[in-house]
């Protein structure tokens, strides 16, 4: 088996991941609310949880979990549009993205640690 430095890993993982994260946040965002972020925090706590729960080696941890998670997710975004939203007078808009990006991060987590203890294989 070829070793990758664990570098390249992240680097590779990290740059798949941006792409995703553009595409996808931008197919999905829609005005007033900032649902791309949303979207990409949720899939990726999913993501994450799978790869963590599952315990794939650490080379593909490295890849799909620090590399392409770490750069699919936005916690800065998520922070950035909850406070533009507070300020913009939209507070009630924030404070539902501040607690829908949270829970949905922790169901997408137990969901994840759901799949991987009840599905064989995994």
């Amino acid at each position: 088996m070829v070793s990758v430095e664990p570098a390249h890993l992240v680097g590779t993982g990290g740059a798949i991941g941006a792409l995703c994260r553009h595409y996808l946040g931008s197919a999905v965002d829609i005005e007033g609310f900032p649902l791309g972020t949303l979207s990409v925090n949720v899939v990726g706590s999913f993501v994450l949880g799978l790869v963590t729960f599952a315990g794939l080696d650490s080379e593909l941890v490295l890849f799909v979990g620090t590399g392409a998670c770490g750069s699919f997710t936005t916690f800065s975004s998520f922070s950035f549009d909850t406070v533009h939203l507070w300020e913009s007078g939209a507070r009630a808009r924030a404070s539902v993205n501040a607690v829908v990006n949270l829970l949905g991060a922790l169901l997408a987590i137990a969901l994840a640690w759901g799949v991987v203890a009840f599905v064989p294989g995994l």
